[in-house]
């Protein structure tokens, strides 16, 4: 439990810009009465809250505190990995959580830049989608590199709960894991194939993918006045990143 996210592996993981502030907030905490529900569930609320600044038109401040969340998102993970507590509860929450804040951020931009309900939902199904292509090889990679072992590829046996948590807790949230999420990791799974020797290439460039450097480029766009151009973000360049894993994972 002394090392780190993927272990002894030393990869180029790009989402992950924001753990080396996560470290030193978790180190901050550890002594602390806060656990490690309560940091995910502070990034939900501050997801939330930027959702609704986007719809108020303060989008500039709202894309600027999702890159703050960004670095909370990896606080909870490092929190436990320094307790040496790590949580199944825990795992599937931040997952619900990140994926309620999803929704509501999406459909904040929605609101504001007055896409359609079937746009809104493409667009949700698309980043979900590449998530779950990011979260697959990162599982992957800490798998190779005797890393964090609390996220499985496969999720459907219901894993045993750890003496400090609540098997009943860990049951429900396994429950709510499977109706929502395991389809997405199913297809994942489907289409990505074996992969490369050592998956540097495609943790590293999945990594786009991931929500902190997401965060960084929905901000850049922010900045520039270009947020009408998040739709094409989505849909055809990151779709093409997702594509070229896909097919470098099957040659």
């Amino acid at each position: 439990m002394g090392l780190g996210k993927y272990g002894d592996k030393r990869v180029l993981d790009l989402s992950e810009w924001g753990r080396p502030f996560a470290r030193v907030a978790a180190r901050f905490l550890k002594e602390k009465p806060i656990s490690v529900i309560q940091v995910t569930n502070i990034h939900l609320f501050l997801t939330i809250f930027c959702a609704w600044l986007i719809t108020q038109e303060y989008t500039i401040i709202a894309c600027s505190l999702l890159v703050v969340k960004g670095v909370i998102d990896a606080v909870d993970g490092e929190l436990a990995r320094i307790r040496e507590r790590p949580s199944h509860v825990g795992r599937y929450w931040d997952t619900v959580a990140d994926t309620i804040g999803l929704i509501a951020v999406m459909c904040s931009f929605g609101i504001l830049l007055d896409w359609n309900y079937t746009l809104v939902l493409t667009l949700i199904l698309a980043t979900l989608f590449q998530y779950s292509l990011f979260n697959h090889y990162s599982i992957l990679m800490r798998e190779l590199g005797s890393g964090d072992t609390t996220s499985r590829v496969d999720e459907r046996m219901k894993p045993e709960a750890y003496p400090w948590e609540n098997q009943t807790n860990v049951n429900f949230f396994h429950t709510i894991y499977l109706i929502f999420f395991s389809w997405q990791d199913k297809i994942i799974e489907f289409l990505a194939g074996k992969g490369s020797k050592n998956l540097k290439f495609e943790l590293t460039v999945s990594s786009i993918l991931g929500f902190g450097m997401q965060s960084w480029i929905i901000l850049a766009l922010s900045l520039t006045d270009n947020l009408v151009y998040l739709p094409e973000l989505i849909l055809f360049v990151n779709m093409t990143f997702m594509l070229l894993v896909l097919l470098r994972s099957r040659v």
